[in-house]
């Protein structure tokens, strides 16, 4: 077997690059879809039901998209046409989803469906760019530079994650109106939205221009990949139920990683504008909520940049130590921020919480991805990468199904106990990571 070769800082660097502009879609998404759905009439406990879209598009799309990337190949290489396509997909949406009022003339129900429609097609397209990127950086890179691979694309994410989740109060303090009349959404969104877009496409277009994907005959020599393995055709179901076991002990960690993410990207908003500003329960437009909903971007712009700072320090934590204890303690950080955010009630201790949240996001990013490049098999990476995003949209789809119901039957309505419930959570993710026995594969 031909060994591959080994890439230079600014390889790794250019081959992740697109990320930075995903995050920055996605940021913005995380930070302001509550706000902008509740603007547009959504109540508290529907919230939760409307940010299904996002995940259940990823349960349909990322495997379909893995598997098809495994076997194109064109000028423009092999996983490089759906980034680019899902890019121009996702700055389209990004455009109309927070002009819904203006898009559906009649406002109310109407725009409120709009909206959701998409959020739908806004983050289906984030995926079909996502999936690529992943089985990207394991294609490209040999196994002994994956760590730093996947840390400076964990990196770039929370780079873009930190301009992304600011972006509206940044403009609100550049003198952009932050508020707007019932059913519209606040210029300083709208504005945010057409910036994200923008950045998100001309990003991804440096990493399609400046990477250089290995040809299907480089490939398969520097993988081991045979004429028969080609030829072997292996159904959906069949490598779901033949998934290696890294794979499925991973599983349970996504559990309690993904799980209490969706809950604080749901309710973040309403958490933080009960606890910290006093706002009643159901009130979305009052402009103590939209400053609450401001700060929640400043302290999802916080957490991003502790991430990327802890990005930076995990291959030499891992060198020093190990992958999975890196892994641990960071979850265990991300539950204890979760916690603090009740214990606190300044909200500018609000950053301190974010510190521990954002070693857990950068972790989660980055870790799951680099145990599991090393068990997979070259010829299936899109493929099995893809099936792997189904623990991180499960937990999603799960914890949609049943944070309104218990947001109101446990916690009666009162917001910043979910997050709480998120910070228990995560720290059993921390105790399961130990669980995990990593394997080896042959690239064959």
């Amino acid at each position: 077997m031909n060994k591959q070769p080994r890439l230079n800082f600014w390889q790794i660097w250019n081959l992740s690059f697109g990320f930075l502009g995903v995050q920055f879609g996605f940021a913005l998404q995380n930070a302001n879809a509550s706000r902008i759905l509740s603007n547009l009439g959504a109540d508290l406990h529907s919230l939760s039901l409307f940010w299904l879209v996002a995940p259940v598009m990823g349960l349909l799309i990322q495997p379909v998209v893995g598997a098809a990337s495994d076997k194109t190949w064109n000028r423009f290489g092999r996983r490089s046409p759906y980034i680019l396509g899902g890019a121009i997909l996702s700055m389209i949406a990004m455009f109309f989803m927070p002009n819904a009022p203006y898009v559906i003339s009649a406002g109310g129900v109407g725009a409120l469906i709009f909206g959701a429609l998409m959020l739908a097609v806004m983050d289906g397209s984030f995926n079909v760019t996502f999936q690529p990127f992943r089985a990207l950086v394991a294609d490209m890179t040999p196994e002994e530079q994956r760590n730093v691979g996947y840390s400076i694309q964990s990196f770039l994410i929370n780079v873009g994650a930190v301009i992304g989740s600011a972006l509206p109060f940044l403009l609100t303090w550049m003198g952009v109106q932050n508020n707007a009349p019932a059913g519209e959404v606040a210029p300083s969104v709208i504005w945010s939205f057409y910036l994200g877009g923008s950045i998100l496409l001309l990003s991804v277009l440096v990493t399609v221009f400046k990477t250089k994907e290995y040809p299907p005959e480089k490939f398969e020599a520097y993988n081991n990949i045979t004429a028969e393995d080609k030829e072997k055709k292996e159904s959906f179901f069949y490598l779901l139920r033949n998934m290696p076991k890294t794979m499925k002990q991973l599983a349970v960690v996504q559990l309690f990683s993904w799980f209490p993410l969706f809950l604080m990207w749901v309710y973040a908003t309403p958490a933080f504008a009960q606890h910290y500003w006093n706002t009643p329960i159901g009130d979305a437009g009052s402009p103590a909520y939209n400053e609450a909903a401001n700060w929640v971007g400043l302290c999802f712009a916080a957490y991003s940049l502790f991430a990327a700072l802890f990005s930076v320090a995990m291959p030499s934590l891992i060198r020093k130590t190990s992958r999975k204890f890196v892994y641990a303690i960071a979850l265990l950080s991300g539950g204890i921020g979760f916690i603090s955010t009740y214990l606190f009630h300044d909200p500018n201790m609000l950053f301190v919480s974010m510190i521990g949240i954002g070693v857990a996001w950068a972790a989660i990013l980055a870790m799951p991805y680099a145990i599991l490049s090393g068990s997979l098999p070259a010829k299936r990476m899109g493929i099995y990468m893809g099936l792997f995003n189904l623990t991180v949209v499960i937990p999603q789809i799960v914890s949609g199904l049943f944070g309104g119901s218990i947001l109101k039957i446990f916690f009666h309505e009162q917001a910043i106990y979910i997050l709480v419930l998120a910070g228990v959570m995560m720290m059993l993710g921390a105790v399961s990571v130990f669980f995990i026995k990593a394997e080896e594969t042959s690239n064959s």
